[in-house]
């Protein structure tokens, strides 16, 4: 793998952690299967990028960005807790209406950021390595501020609700305000990788999101196995570790020549995703029953 290659992982790794990081709060701690990530990664990114063009100062365009997968979070989880549909099909429905609404947003299926300023102008003088210092406090911001979060009261409740939302409901906590919230900084977070994606990529496109959840999910299953732990800091951690070594892994993956000898090209990208993942999950489904037989001896 080239420098080059590499540089470019590692930045696209860092910038999914992001949204890894909102997958990890409506998987892991909410128990709430949301796939409206596909939906909410473009449209941070058509809001992003539709801001830049009309004149707004790219950190501000990543806000509107954030804002609006934050309000699409909120939708789908007051469909679900308010109308009563199902998590999952609150969440699909969430996403399919989003492909409409980001096609209505850039008025195109695509939408160019070419000679655009973004959030990188100040640095990109300094080549890529700047670039990637930006997105790496970018993500340590995001990841004290989520620690802080979970350790104040709301988010204590948050993880209540999600490990046990019966007990949750009985200790007086009102859980429908609390999955909505969680929902809306889960996408909201979604949302501002999708914006700070498109301006390292130089456009925006309403299909850029398909996938987006098995990436999420890749980067959380990786991050457990490489860092096993309960602390919330450990956890969003090994979630940040976990996003970028699957970017490393895909990297690794598309540049190697036996995968080329069999028949695999650049188009396969999201299929070699999904085999990765069920690759993951029966090796962490082997590695919990090696632990519970563990237990059951001692």
């Amino acid at each position: 793998m080239s420098l080059i290659a590499l540089f470019g992982a590692l930045e696209s790794g860092l910038i999914y952690a992001l949204m890894a990081l909102g997958v990890l709060i409506s998987f892991r701690i909410l128990d709430f299967p949301d796939l409206t990530a596909d939906g909410s990664f473009p449209l941070g990114g058509a809001v992003a990028g539709v801001a830049i063009i009309a004149g707004f100062n790219p950190w501000l365009a990543c806000l509107f960005g954030m804002v609006a997968g934050m309000v699409a979070g909120m939708i789908t989880a007051w469909l679900h807790v308010k109308l009563g549909i199902l998590h999952l099909l609150a969440g699909i429905l969430m996403m399919t209406a989003l492909y409409s609404i980001n096609l209505r947003i850039m008025n195109a299926p695509n939408l160019s950021l070419l000679g655009e300023p973004t959030v990188f102008d100040a640095v990109s003088q300094f080549g890529t390595p700047a670039k990637i210092a930006v997105v790496v406090a970018i993500v340590i911001v995001v990841k004290l501020l989520l620690d802080w979060f979970f350790s104040t009261e709301t988010g204590l409740a948050m993880r209540a609700t999600g490990s046990n939302l019966r007990m949750a409901q009985a200790q007086g906590i009102n859980t429908s305000g609390i999955i909505i919230l969680g929902m809306a900084i889960s996408n909201g977070l979604i949302a501002l990788s999708g914006a700070l994606f498109v301006q390292t990529q130089g456009f925006a496109d309403v299909s850029m999101g398909i996938g987006t959840i098995i990436i999420g999910l890749a980067a959380v299953i990786i991050g457990e196995a490489v860092l096993s732990a309960k602390r919330i800091f450990w956890i969003t951690l090994s979630v940040l570790l976990g996003s970028v070594i699957y970017k490393l892994f895909v990297q690794l993956a598309m540049s190697s020549e036996l995968l080329r000898d069999v028949g695999f090209r650049s188009q396969d990208l999201n299929l070699i995703t999904a085999i990765l993942v069920i690759i993951l999950l029966v090796l962490s489904g082997y590695k919990h029953k090696l632990v519970g037989k563990r237990k059951t001896k001692q």
